[in-house]
């Protein structure tokens, strides 16, 4: 990890396109601005671990269930002529 020092109105830059600004300090709680192209996903951190959470989850199927699917695959093949 790079640790920076910067003071209010100063910028950090990630590449070409990324800046991200030190907009002010009040009471323990730094706000920061970050430019960046649109098609880069900005997320706090909480946020981020949320959604890939909520990603694991939505992916997880509990081997009964693999089980149950591929006895239904099973049984809905259509009988192909053999080569």
């Amino acid at each position: 990890m790079l640790v920076i020092s910067r003071k209010v109105d100063q910028s950090i830059r990630i590449g070409d396109n990324i800046e991200i600004k030190i907009i002010g300090i009040e009471k323990g709680k730094v706000k920061i601005g970050i430019t960046a192209p649109s098609d880069i996903p900005i997320y706090r951190e909480e946020l981020y671990q949320s959604l890939v959470e909520g990603n694991r989850s939505s992916v997880f199927v509990s081997p009964d269930r693999v089980q149950n699917f591929k006895k239904i695959f099973a049984e809905s093949k259509p009988n192909l002529p053999r080569k």
